[in-house]
């Protein structure tokens, strides 16, 4: 067994109705004085009560920043760390789903000092925080709240910035599955199927330790087990909570093992043509595994039987071919669109598919892959998954 590390946050409160208990996590840690990182929709529904009342209750009155947006820009992080900087605040809460939260991270990154958004991404180590963050998260999904990762896009380049390092790692999390039963079907499904592809990525990835395998393992079998009836009964609480402690496992995987060639597709794909991250994952998943299987054919089997696609009678090559055909099929139920369906011109995709590949290969993902493909190979695949036969 070789040498690794293993990073998470430092305490994590879960349980339905936990976030009640936001005020008791600050304590923990001497914090009092909060700035919450949240979007529109979260003030307009009212959700984000959950999180300032309780803090109201003992005296914090809490600051609010709500001008996130899906897919976060390097332009709204300067917003937000005007505001951090303008106020007495001693940490971030990150309210609400990925873009929330790595909003959050992003602006303790960038409030170190007076570069731009761009000088911390990939292959410089972001180790540094100006001030903790404290992450709650409302979707079972991203796995955000327990990741040193942060994805920003440069609004000027159309690049999707991937931000590695400990300055990204939330000092805590509070993981409430109640605060998920609102969340819309077609989030439900985007944000199941991005924590399917962290656990399935960090379990094949070349990077992956004993650690990153157990909670792998485990969020595949949560998932698989749980994703269609949470996207068909939204407020089945076992279903919600399952996927709350899967995607939560599979951040704490892929954050020690690293994600690989989907997330290294995804990314140019949200840029570019603005598809949610979670959607964007599922589109590529099968056609990504295909590529990958016979590189690593027993680590894809064994995802196969956890997932629930195989039996665990069945043997490798037939295991492996079930996953394959079996995220096809959860696509199709979950009423993933292709990249046509989402209303991407086709002749845009096409002039796009050399700088997205060249994005890809850049961000250091596909390296991890299995099989590590070639910029040819990646083109290749942007234009398999054009031509997908799912919903």
């Amino acid at each position: 067994m070789s040498d690794f590390t293993i990073v998470a946050p430092r305490f994590i409160q879960v349980g339905g109705g936990s976030v009640a208990l936001v005020a008791d996590v600050l304590a923990k840690f001497g914090l009092s004085r909060p700035l919450v990182v949240t979007d529109p929709f979260m003030v307009k529904s009212g959700l984000v009560e959950r999180c300032l009342a309780p803090l109201a209750k003992v005296g914090i009155k809490a600051g609010v920043f709500s001008d996130t947006i899906p897919e976060p820009t390097d332009t709204v992080v300067v917003a937000g760390v005007a505001v951090m900087r303008a106020g007495n605040y001693d940490c971030l809460i990150g309210f609400g789903g990925g873009s929330p939260i790595d909003t959050a991270k992003a602006m303790a990154i960038l409030a170190t000092g007076d570069k731009p958004m761009s000088a911390y991404k990939v292959p410089f180590a972001a180790d540094f925080a100006a001030m903790p963050v404290i992450a709650i998260p409302t979707t079972g999904g991203t796995g955000s709240e327990a990741t040193r990762f942060t994805v920003i896009t440069d609004a000027a380049r159309d690049e999707k910035m991937l931000i590695s390092g400990l300055g990204a790692l939330p000092l805590a999390a509070i993981v409430d599955y109640e605060l998920t039963f609102s969340v819309p079907k077609r989030t439900t499904a985007d944000t199941g199927v991005d924590a399917l592809s962290h656990a399935l990525e960090a379990y094949v990835s070349k990077r992956a330790t004993p650690f990153s395998d157990a909670l792998a393992v485990s969020a595949m079998a949560l998932i698989g087990a749980n994703l269609r009836t949470a996207y068909h009964e939204p407020t089945n609480a076992a279903a919600r909570e399952a996927m709350m402690l899967g995607s939560m496992q599979a951040g704490i995987a892929f954050t020690n093992a690293s994600v690989a060639l989907v997330h290294g597709m995804s990314r140019p794909i949200g840029a570019h043509f603005h598809v949610p991250h979670g959607l964007s994952n599922a589109m590529l998943l099968p056609a990504v595994t295909r590529f990958g299987l016979a590189a690593g054919l027993a680590r894809y089997a064994e995802a196969s039987r956890r997932i629930g696609f195989a039996g665990v009678g069945d043997d490798d090559d037939t295991a492996a071919s079930k996953l394959a055909d079996g995220l096809d099929a959860l696509n199709a139920e979950l009423s993933v669109p292709t990249p046509r369906g989402f209303g991407i011109d086709p002749a845009v995709w096409e002039a796009k598919l050399d700088l997205m590949a060249d994005q890809a290969l850049a961000s250091g993902s596909p390296g991890n892959n299995p099989r590590v493909p070639d910029k040819g190979e990646i083109v290749a695949l942007y234009r398999a998954v054009w031509a997908a036969n799912s919903a």
